[in-house]
């Protein structure tokens, strides 16, 4: 289990027309909001803010232009206040990052929250992987990843699964483990939430991998991979080196509806985690209006 894992479980106990025809499906709980209306965020952001205060993080974060927000716990909140929450602050939340551990153990509990709050997906963060398990930990994921599916379908929402970049390491020689995940699981009951940074951070080019596997990536996190003498770090979108214009250009082929922006480390950047979250708010709806 990861640290990241770990917090989440703790917690929940010149692109114009052609660029906004492709992201034109995504819409708001209540429907008819345009891809520039929709601009998301993963909550994990701002973590540090939320557990000081929950309710007046997410009203700056509305401020801010923010409408659709990913969730990573709810601190203490129970799923009927989340909602009421986000109701009052004219919110939506159409994810929420749910670790393995929490879905083995309960997850028709998970489901019914997800229900609660609104949300279509119940997206897995991270995955214990056996880093020696060879090819067959990565289908009994993708098994378990099935089964799970399998259950969130029949409740009328989605799972999707989360990457970082140790699923682009080579198995046995062979394929990579992202590579079995998508062959072993059924289209039809699990959907894909590519990182772009981490996909780029591990050599991989997101646009093959949209014309590879297309229709499946049903959600983006959106942060920049920053180059600074050879070393890799995270910058709020548009303080990097991904091309973002030409992701969201492709956006119909990768199967997109939802996008979010996550800043791992923003508590970091200068003026704090509002002040990276504005400054990717800034440059998307620069890039997508």
């Amino acid at each position: 289990m990861t640290r990241r894992t770990f917090l989440f479980e703790l917690a929940a106990v010149g692109m114009g027309a052609g660029l906004l025809s492709s992201c034109g499906g995504m819409m708001a709980r209540g429907g008819g909001t345009s891809s520039t209306h929709m601009i998301g965020l993963q909550l994990y952001t701002v973590r540090d803010l939320l557990e000081k205060d929950f309710e007046g993080t997410l009203e700056r974060i509305a401020q801010i232009g923010y409408t659709n927000m990913e969730f990573a716990g709810y601190y203490n909140h129970s799923p009927e206040q989340v909602r009421v929450i986000l109701d009052r602050l004219k919110l939506v939340s159409t994810s929420s990052h749910i670790g393995a551990q929490l879905m083995r153990q309960d997850a028709a509990a998970q489901i019914r929250t997800a229900k609660v709050i609104g949300q279509d997906y119940i997206t897995i963060p991270s995955y214990p992987f056996a880093r020696d398990g060879g090819i067959d930990t990565w289908k009994k994921g993708a098994a378990e990843f099935n089964r799970w599916g399998a259950l969130c379908r029949d409740a009328g929402i989605r799972l999707a699964y989360h990457n970082h970049n140790a699923e682009f390491n080579a198995v046995e020689g062979g394929p990579t483990g992202y590579d079995v995940l998508m062959r072993e699981t059924d289209p039809a009951l699990v959907d894909f939430e590519m990182d772009l940074y981490w996909t780029a951070f591990a050599g991989q080019d997101p646009l093959a991998l949209f014309a590879k596997y297309p229709g499946r990536f049903a959600m983006w996190h959106v942060k920049d991979l920053l180059l600074t003498q050879g070393a890799k770090s995270m910058a709020p979108a548009g303080g990097g080196t991904l091309d973002f214009k030409s992701y969201f250009a492709r956006a119909s082929q990768a199967g997109m509806k939802h996008f979010f922006v996550e800043h791992d480390t923003a508590a970091s950047y200068p003026g704090g985690s509002l002040a990276s979250v504005q400054a990717s708010h800034t440059y998307l709806h620069g890039i997508l209006e």
